[in-house]
């Protein structure tokens, strides 16, 4: 690793401390050098607060004159929620910028780099872009098709079932696997299920490991009435609770990409799937999944009715079926997480 990989990754690292926080903006972090001395440090923390470029001025003061700004996403030249940052950065005196990766919000999207050398600032874009773009993909895709970031999670046995012939579910997974799905809760801006998932589980649909901000809980229903009492109708003061049910008559199911983009209307980027079958099926085949996160636990469960993760009609030829990649597998202590993206 050399010294700007260096650099550019505790500037990625700072970023991610906010994972879960800056929705609708990106996570950034930046770091200040001069003299192979860092004199700033600084990270996005919430929308509307200042961008990490602002805050790693504000640590470095003076000493940000002649010195090398890491950043892991293109400064801003447009006035939102605070001021540009590419114009503070020309006012320090910052004598070099290094970028990981371009905004490729249409309001700045290389508009930031020109400025900058416009103003004779050295720039250099492309370091670690790769794991720039990774860590940003929720907020990519909504900035560039409008549309949330969509996984789906899965707890399963070793032979594919998600619950037995009953419905019984509690628990297939682990405690070290629930503890992670807490996790992801915690990042994500919306937790959403089927109506069904709301009976059968009656899931609270929070985590555990909030500090503060709790995932908007979506259930996508029928016709048929959710229950008054469920667990998820009973702490709207922590998280709202939005239900979803189909435009039109008896048999209509709802438009889920008319509801993505509603959601992306509200500011939500990235969404959390948790089930059930129909609803997780139904986004297969309108091609909106973007990620899987499968837990598989060492059970078998068995029998012909008991449920799978992914119900519906499914494809008829093997030929037809949902293609994924960059497949990884992580551990948790007795169960496996398959993670992969559809390509």
């Amino acid at each position: 690793m050399n010294i700007h990989e260096k650099y550019m990754r505790l500037a990625i690292e700072l970023a991610k401390k906010a994972e879960g926080m800056t929705s609708p903006n990106p996570m950034v972090g930046a770091v200040i050098v001069k003299n192979r001395r860092i004199v700033g440090r600084g990270y996005h923390k919430r929308a509307g607060l200042p961008h990490a470029e602002i805050n790693a001025l504000h640590q470095a003061g003076a000493k940000a004159k002649g010195a090398t700004l890491y950043v892991t996403l293109e400064p801003c030249v447009h006035f939102g929620r605070t001021p540009p940052c590419a114009a503070a950065v020309i006012k320090s005196g910052i004598e070099r910028v290094v970028i990981a990766m371009t905004d490729p919000n249409p309001v700045n999207n290389g508009s930031g780099i020109r400025k900058l050398k416009k103003h004779g600032i050295k720039t250099k874009v492309g370091l670690l872009a790769e794991d720039a773009t990774a860590m940003n993909r929720p907020y990519i895709k909504f900035i560039t098709k409008k549309i949330p970031f969509v996984t789906v999670k899965v707890a399963q046995s070793l032979d594919g079932k998600i619950a037995t012939r009953t419905g019984d579910s509690k628990w297939i997974s682990g405690d070290d696997s629930r503890r992670y799905v807490h996790e992801l809760r915690r990042i994500a801006d919306a937790v959403m299920v089927g109506a069904n998932t709301v009976r059968r589980d009656d899931p609270l649909l929070l985590s555990r490991l909030s500090r503060g901000k709790q995932p908007v809980r979506v259930i996508v229903s029928g016709r048929s009435a959710i229950p008054h009492q469920a667990k998820v109708f009973s702490d709207p003061h922590k998280a709202p609770v939005i239900v979803v049910k189909p435009a039109g008559g008896r048999g209509e199911k709802v438009d889920l990409k008319k509801l993505l983009k509603a959601l992306a209307k509200m500011g939500i980027t990235n969404i959390l799937v948790e089930g059930g079958g129909e609803l997780i099926a139904g986004l297969v085949k309108e091609n909106l999944v973007d990620r899987f996160l499968i837990f598989i636990a060492p059970k078998i469960i068995g029998g012909r009715d008991a449920k799978t993760a992914v119900e519906g009609s499914g494809t008829a030829l093997i030929k037809d079926a949902l293609k994924l990649k960059n497949m990884s597998v992580r551990r948790f202590r007795e169960d496996i997480l398959i993670e992969a993206e559809v390509q």
